[in-house]
């Protein structure tokens, strides 16, 4: 069976590839496990495949974010004025 898959972000593409990685890494193992241990060979190989499989989404999503925060640059705000002391209502305090 063949099928096209089309991914539109990094992180889309490298989920698949890593998908299917994993999928044949699982059939390889449950094909080379011993008769009566084929679902423990598996869920062996499983569980910290898909540990490093989620861990790399993270990171690859948070990679993507921090880069496209790069490009925006820092969100305009008003910054305090330095030695500049405010009273309640935000001015400054008023002198005699």
């Amino acid at each position: 069976m063949s099928r096209t898959f089309r991914t539109t972000t990094p992180l889309e593409a490298l989920l698949v590839e890593q998908a299917l990685l994993l999928a044949r890494q699982l059939q390889a193992t449950a094909d080379a496990a011993p008769d009566g241990q084929v679902l423990a060979a598996v869920e062996g190989a499983a569980v910290p495949a898909g540990r490093e499989l989620t861990r790399r989404a993270v990171e690859a999503a948070l990679q993507g974010q921090a880069e496209a925060a790069e490009k925006r640059g820092r969100r305009a705000a008003p910054a305090p004025a330095v030695g500049r002391r405010r009273g309640r209502s935000g001015r400054p305090p008023a002198t005699s």
